[in-house]
């Protein structure tokens, strides 16, 4: 059922389809990207190409991935979902153009050197301050407050996105900076996937006549999350304290029984729906990860649990959000083909192989981490063939 302030803003707007939503650029030109910016990465770690766009190779395939993809990702997902939070109008057409152009911009240079540094800095973080802006003012706007805490996180990423830049020069205070952009996406997954996740289950269990249903949030949801913040900040300042480890662990086991509590094993028959658990329990395991590789770091690699957060919750989260979210908006239904099927298939493995790499012994560290890029790059690859035509092109209702 569409809401009648959706049917007015479908209405009046006359543009090009792609520049209709948020969720149309940036979910298309981020899954586009991701692939070749790994391709990228892989090549120069094998070939020993130390850098990249005139920055370390790790820095920058560091730096893309977290405000160049992710970044790009969360964009569509919010300028699509805020209009929903507030009633007011999407941010689309010229908007989102200039929106889209700053975040591609910032891509271009961080790749091609510019004789002035500076001026790439300005022109990469521009983008996320500008959204940072824009998602305050149509928070504020719509008087949503429950949604202040999405606000404060894109702040934070756009922050440490300057602070890289900043510190580029200083490891141990980069080192600082990329834990807290790592600590975004993690907390923003354990906010808003703690509403999807249960609340599309939910629905889709209704749907099969089923009575047990996930349980409503309450008091637990918001003691994991005030724990797993808690927990994140501790890493971010203090990541090898022992009080850190066990803040991180703790919050991994209370994450994996707020998804025991949503009841994912039942949603088998639907690979829209089980996936999103899939990604929430890559999350769960990322901070128990984290958190052991303090306690004990000879069983845990820190790699192994840093990339079971990326790699897995991100990634695997990414592409339920971005393969649902697209079906959904561009009025088709919601049931994932063969090809969705496969593009789960090769994420899962990609984070299982980036994960395992960190326990390989050194012979097998590089076949893993090529083969981890490959199916990385081929699962967003094939998202963009097959979604790229909804994202570009009318609903067929249009």
């Amino acid at each position: 059922m569409r809401l009648p302030h959706e049917e007015s803003r479908r209405q009046t707007y006359d543009g090009p389809a792609i520049f209709s939503f948020g969720f149309r650029p940036f979910f298309l030109g981020g899954s586009i990207f991701t692939a070749c910016a790994i391709v990228v990465w892989i090549a120069a770690y094998t070939f020993a190409e130390p850098l990249i766009g005139g920055r370390p190779a790790l820095d920058w395939h560091i730096h893309e991935m977290l405000f160049g993809f992710f970044a790009a990702v969360a964009a569509g997902f919010l300028l699509t979902a805020i209009p929903n939070w507030t009633g007011r109008l999407p941010v689309r057409g010229t908007s989102l153009a200039v929106l889209f152009s700053l975040w591609l911009l910032g891509r271009v240079v961080m790749v091609v050197p510019l004789p002035w540094p500076g001026l790439a800095a300005v022109v990469d973080c521009s983008f996320l301050v500008a959204f940072a802006g824009l998602v305050w003012r149509e928070i504020l706007a719509g008087k949503n407050t429950r949604n202040l805490p999405v606000s404060l996180m894109v702040t934070a990423l756009a922050a440490a996105n300057i602070a890289f830049h900043v510190f580029a020069n200083d490891p141990a205070a980069l080192q600082m900076v990329q834990r807290a952009a790592l600590a975004v996406p993690a907390l923003l997954i354990a906010l808003i996937g703690g509403r999807i996740v249960p609340s599309f289950t939910r629905n889709w269990l209704v749907q099969q006549g089923e009575t047990a249903l996930p349980v409503p949030a309450g008091r637990f949801d918001r003691f994991a999350l005030v724990l797993a913040a808690v927990a994140f900040a501790a890493w971010m300042v203090l990541p090898f304290d022992m009080i850190t480890g066990f803040l991180l662990l703790s919050a991994g086991v209370v994450h994996v029984l707020r998804l025991w509590r949503w009841r994912g094993w039942r949603t088998g028959a639907e690979a829209l729906v089980w996936i999103l658990h899939v990604g929430y329990g890559w999350l769960a395991l990322a901070m128990a990860f984290l958190g052991l590789s303090i306690l004990l770091p000879q069983a845990i690699p820190a790699s192994a649990a840093i990339h079971a957060l990326t790699a897995g919750a991100m990634g695997v989260m990414i592409l339920a959000v971005m393969t649902r979210a697209t079906l959904g908006h561009t009025g088709k239904s919601r049931n994932a083909d063969r090809w969705t099927m496969v593009i789960y298939g090769l994420v899962i493995t990609a984070a299982l192989l980036r994960v395992a790499s960190g326990f390989a012994p050194f012979a097998l560290y590089l076949p893993l981490l090529i083969g981890a890029g490959t199916l990385w790059a081929t699962s967003f690859a094939l998202f963009a063939l097959r979604y790229g035509p909804l994202l570009a092109l009318p609903r067929a209702a249009d």
